[in-house]
């Protein structure tokens, strides 16, 4: 791990292969960090220079008094870039990083050559939409909800003790788990973790990130650059169904479905997505 200072603050990131090659920046999601490419980087390494931040509040990176928003990422990230000097980079993205992926690639047009997403997050038009299971769609209102949110994830540590472990399907070594909780030690440490439910895009609200993600994706629908979609048929946020929904929706996009899994693919799957995003990376 290394870090540099970007804004009010630092972001810590792993980097792997010829940093003179073209840039592959790889963005984690709540509520991981960098450690879940661990072993993807190694597979795409030897064709480009693999970057993955630490989201800001995440990982080693550090953690400012801000609150955390979906924008405030946005600029951490930019900041990020500008400070390594990257000026054309390939973007890959799970869950939140990968709403991210496709902000920056619709910010930055002209530096973008390709984007692949994972589980990504995007705005769903209900909450059947969301997730189709009654329960877990009402443990997500208690999680946005004032009070019981802050019970749930900064005092019961919610998505590191429960979210995580389901989100693959062999179970995690103790080594691992350890990795995962070592950034959130305390309730306060906690709170980019609660950040993010609460800006999850669903049935319109709220209004602002939703507006912002749909206009992203609009912008990436029509752009010219490669895309690739990798899913597993049951996944969470982008199962089968979805997954070939967005695929025909994008231009010049490649399909790649992964055995089973849930969520965090890349604990299930990391060789064969290492595998297809470095046999996919365009020239």
């Amino acid at each position: 791990m290394q870090s540099i200072p970007v804004l009010h603050s630092s972001i810590a990131y792993r980097a792997l292969g010829a940093p003179g090659a073209r840039a592959v920046i790889f963005l984690h999601g709540n509520p991981t960090h960098s450690y879940i490419w661990r072993h993807i980087m190694p597979h795409v390494a030897g064709k480009a220079y693999c970057l993955a931040p630490d989201l800001i509040g995440f990982g080693a990176s550090g953690k400012p008094a801000i609150d955390y928003t979906f924008a405030e990422h946005a600029d951490y990230l930019e900041g990020f870039l500008q400070q390594m000097g990257v000026e054309e980079f390939i973007l890959v993205g799970q869950d939140w990083g990968g709403a991210l992926a496709i902000h920056l690639a619709a910010r930055y047009p002209a530096k973008v050559r390709g984007v692949a997403l994972m589980e990504f997050v995007r705005p769903s038009p209900t909450w059947e939409d969301f997730h189709p299971l009654e329960a877990a769609r009402e443990r997500f209102k208690l999680m946005r909800a004032e009070g019981s949110g802050e019970e749930i994830i900064l005092q019961q540590n919610f998505f590191i003790e429960q979210m995580l472990p389901k989100g693959a399907l062999r179970p995690l070594t103790a080594e691992e788990m350890a990795a995962y909780r070592a950034p959130f030690p305390t309730p306060a440490s906690r709170r980019p973790l609660l950040a993010f439910p609460r800006m999850m895009p669903i049935a319109g609200e709220p209004a602002d990130v939703y507006q912002l993600l749909e206009r992203n994706e609009a912008v990436m629908a029509t752009a010219q650059y490669p895309k690739l979609i990798l899913y597993s048929p049951n996944g969470v946020l982008t199962p089968r169904p979805v997954a070939e929904r967005y695929a025909a929706r994008l231009a010049n996009c490649k399909l790649v479905e992964l055995g089973e899994g849930t969520h965090n693919l890349q604990e299930d799957h990391p060789e064969a997505i290492g595998r297809a995003i470095a046999a996919w990376l365009p020239e």
